[in-house]
């Protein structure tokens, strides 16, 4: 496995962080006029110490990290990976016990000081808008889809912040942030993966009053926390009768020592994380948040950022792929040359270079409608401000709403074109990639599960098609975006012909009946419209590039992927006009 600095020897990553976001705009909507500074001036609360006092002191402040991150991920944990995921975990008198360079690899990110990436800094985090949030994840991911994980769930925790009391917040969140704990999101049981609203779980309250969760979890990752860390779990459960469907659902915080992990799964990849089977048989369990909200607030709101960094660590493990397969199509020679030089084999490296670089740009949109709309609605909902009124904001809503649609959208995609780069780059290696002595074999198991879990890739597409029907029309709101974007940049002819094709594809496809025509095409009309979009974000890039050289790349990179994207739209158009025609 390649091993080196995974920012700055990446310069497609680097380029895109330091010249594709906006920062002054991702600045101002986390830090708040950078009130954490103030505040820090004003009580000396050294959880805010490192706080950005302005927009160049908060750069300063990510690139740290950024950099942190990529000389960890690159060059510390990417040399232990294939040893870890040999060895693998074993359960033992019902405990699970770790390879030892998981817990040196997760030891080394604790010392660095830089696991909690999503908690606040009031609790000892990092404090990092989603944008930055995105690039962090895909360097870890890469190096180590598996601790990406391990590190994900130690976040958890930052729910909390929205919805559970201060007292809560301030004896479970620091643990968290200090790499003391490992959380679990326990959704999914055993009869019930998507469909939530059914869940069996029981809560009830006993003669004191306090809440008992009895019933079974199951592919609950780190549901059995880490070797040497105490755990929580929260926790979905039944608060009402089955009758009240979504309604009858609250959360729960759950210890980890009230629990017991029945099982893990044998998984076909990431053997390094735990997927873990929980029984509960009358634990304690903490409300938070309302009853009956626990659904419609809390689950949603941590499946949406789960789905966000299920992306980013499916743009890892790509990155991962492509750059394995690039240097061994380098290095590998064949008929008197090395293998990158025979057109085939160019054609595949090409297309993996496009899509990687619009899955990147994919991202970093949906991670910045989240920046625009979370950290507004939060600072809103401390004031006091009731969800009603806080849904009149129309910051608030417009972003949300773009958030809603971006988030399915790329969690679909990224997934997706992770799974065919990982199967492309083993395609590369020939033989040698199907064989144990190649990383590349474990990436591209890896790989398989991102388009499945948090919302399989037929359920972003049920989530996402919404947006396109009814964000076409005259006024809606992804029409009202894509002409925005293009009016503070002036597209090419060929974006914006490509566009007519799309708007054209949605027409027509909402005029098809209700029926099983119209939910097959769903996925064509979810594919096009990420394709349009990430040509759009693409071309976008090209006028934030510094120096001609990486503009000219760029232009290349938009040329051929544009080129894929009205490819994809017309094989779609074709499969339209086939089913309107019967």
């Amino acid at each position: 496995m390649l091993e080196y600095d995974y920012y700055e020897e990446n310069e497609d990553l680097k380029r895109h962080v330091e010249e594709n976001i906006d920062w002054e705009e991702a600045v101002s909507a986390y830090e708040d006029d950078f009130a954490d500074a103030k505040l820090f001036r004003e009580t000396g609360d050294e959880n805010l110490s490192m706080a950005p006092g302005d927009l160049e002191e908060a750069l300063e402040y990510y690139r740290a990290i950024f950099q942190s991150m990529g000389e960890i991920a690159g060059k510390f944990i990417a040399p232990r990976v294939e040893r870890a995921e040999r060895e693998g975990l074993r359960m033992v008198d019902g405990v699970v016990e770790f390879p030892p360079d998981v817990l040196e690899s997760f030891a080394a990110l604790k010392e660095a000081g830089i696991p909690a990436y999503g908690i606040s800094r009031h609790y000892g985090g990092l404090g990092l808008p989603f944008q930055a949030q995105m690039a962090y994840l895909e360097m870890l991911a890469r190096a180590f889809p598996a601790l990406s994980l391990t590190i994900g769930c130690l976040n958890i925790p930052e729910v909390l912040e929205r919805y559970a009391s201060e007292e809560i917040c301030r004896e479970w969140i620091p643990p968290a942030a200090a790499g003391e704990m490992i959380c679990a999101m326990a959704l999914t049981e055993p009869d019930y993966g998507s469909d939530l609203s059914n869940l069996r779980l029981r809560a009830e309250k006993d003669e004191k009053g306090e809440w008992k969760l009895s019933g079974v979890k199951r592919f609950i990752t780190h549901g059995c926390g880490l070797t040497g860390l105490s755990s929580s779990l929260l926790t979905l459960a039944r608060s009402g009768t089955p009758e009240n469907g979504a309604r009858g659902l609250s959360f729960f915080l759950v210890r980890g020592e009230d629990v017991k992990t029945a099982s893990i799964e044998k998984k076909m990849g990431l053997h390094c994380s735990p997927t873990c089977e929980i029984v509960y048989e009358n634990s304690p369990g903490i409300l938070i948040g309302e009853e009956g909200q626990g659904l419609i607030r809390g689950a949603m709101s941590m499946m949406n950022a789960a789905r966000l960094a299920i992306a980013a660590q499916s743009l890892g493990i790509a990155q991962s792929a492509f750059s394995e397969a690039a240097r061994y199509a380098a290095e590998r020679e064949q008929f008197g040359g090395p293998i990158a030089e025979i057109p085939a084999v160019k054609r595949m490296l090409r297309r993996m270079d496009e899509e990687m670089n619009a899955m990147r740009v994919l991202l970093g949109e949906a991670a910045r409608t989240t920046d625009l709309y979370v950290w507004r609605r939060d600072r809103l909902r401390r004031t006091g401000m009731a969800d009603r009124e806080l849904n009149k904001d129309q910051t608030v809503r417009r972003w949300q709403r773009l958030a809603n649609f971006f988030t399915p959208l790329v969690k679909y995609y990224i997934a997706e074109r992770c799974n065919e780069i990982a199967y492309d780059a083993v395609q590369v290696f020939g033989g040698s990639g199907y064989v144990e002595d190649f990383s590349i074999s474990r990436i591209y198991r890896d790989a398989r599960i991102t388009s499945i879990y948090e919302g399989t890739s037929q359920m972003q597409v049920h989530g996402a098609i919404g947006g396109i029907t009814a964000g076409l029309n005259e006024g809606g709101l992804l029409k009202d975006y894509i002409e925005n974007e293009m009016e503070l940049y002036g597209p090419s002819p060929e974006i914006r012909a490509l566009y007519e094709s799309f708007a054209e594809f949605v027409q027509l496809y909402k005029t098809l009946e209700e029926g099983e025509a119209r939910e097959e095409l769903a996925l064509d009309a979810t594919e096009t419209a990420a394709r349009f979009l990430g040509s759009l974000l693409l071309e976008r890039s090209i006028g934030r590039a510094r120096g001609e050289d990486l503009r000219k790349r760029r232009e290349t990179l938009r040329t051929g992927y544009a080129t894929e994207a009205r490819a994809v739209i017309a094989a779609a158009r074709s499969r339209l006009d086939a089913a309107l025609k019967k």
